[in-house]
């Protein structure tokens, strides 16, 4: 564990569980003082408590780390306002900003209503844009930053019964893209990390038959670990990425490569 992030403050959104929780955690292990943002289980619907939050931050402290947590909904300007707020009074900046937090709702097209489209694009698209709204300009005065977006294979590929999700994914990558370009220049990198199918709960949930026909499409035979994932967005916010902006790392086990 020779990358550290002493001094360095992160926010992960939608860390409470699954990839977010791993990336807080890997952040906080090399020294990073981490806000940890989810909404699951956020009390009145107004942002400020969530269990799943809470007990990301408690975990961080019980290992020796720093953390504090908020409920805010990342599709919630208002919220996530009040989370920067929160951030910059405990630690007067933010130097590295993962937009993890993100939603499936799964129908063919022909049954997607638009409260499915909007609910997905709100999570997945708007709240990466709120996030990096508000925490980019602690980055500008320090002419500093490193932001990471996790984006999908689904964006890349597109997958059945997920027109929501993909296009939310592929905005992102995009989105990604256009703001490396805009920032560069300014000490700020951004770049995206696109896992395939990772042992999350997510993936656990997927019934045996149809993994076991996933499994027969991944080149590796084997789906992803959630710490693989975070290695890599730990390297693209190390110094060891510092040449690394505009890039979208693709972690899939092969099934898909170009």
């Amino acid at each position: 564990m020779t990358i550290r992030f002493d001094g360095r403050v992160a926010i992960v959104t939608g860390a409470g569980n699954g990839l977010g929780r791993e990336h807080a955690m890997q952040l906080a292990a090399r020294g990073a003082k981490v806000v940890v943002n989810d909404f699951g289980g956020a009390q009145d619907g107004t942002g400020g408590s969530s269990a799943p939050a809470e007990k990301t931050a408690q975990d961080i402290v019980a290992a020796g780390g720093e953390a504090i947590a908020h409920g805010a909904n990342v599709a919630n300007a208002d919220q996530v306002g009040d989370m920067v707020d929160k951030a910059l009074a405990k630690w007067g900046r933010v130097d590295i900003l993962v937009n993890n937090a993100g939603i499936s709702s799964d129908k063919t097209f022909a049954k997607m209503d638009h409260a499915s489209w909007r609910k997905v694009l709100a999570i997945n698209l708007d709240g990466v844009f709120n996030c990096t709204k508000v925490f980019i300009d602690s980055m500008l005065r320090r002419g500093y930053g490193r932001i990471v977006n996790i984006t999908s294979v689904i964006g890349q590929i597109g997958n059945f019964g997920q027109a929501n999700y993909a296009a939310s994914k592929a905005g992102v990558s995009a989105m990604t893209k256009s703001l490396a370009k805009e920032l560069a220049g300014k000490g700020i990198t951004v770049n995206a990390v696109a896992p395939g199918f990772i042992e999350t709960e997510m993936v656990d949930s997927i019934p045996e038959r149809v993994r076991n026909r996933l499994l027969d499409q991944i080149p590796l035979k084997r789906f992803g670990k959630a710490e693989e994932v975070a290695r890599a967005v730990i390297f693209l916010v190390s110094a060891d990425g510092d040449y690394i902006t505009g890039e979208e790392l693709s972690m899939n086990g092969g099934l898909l490569m170009r």
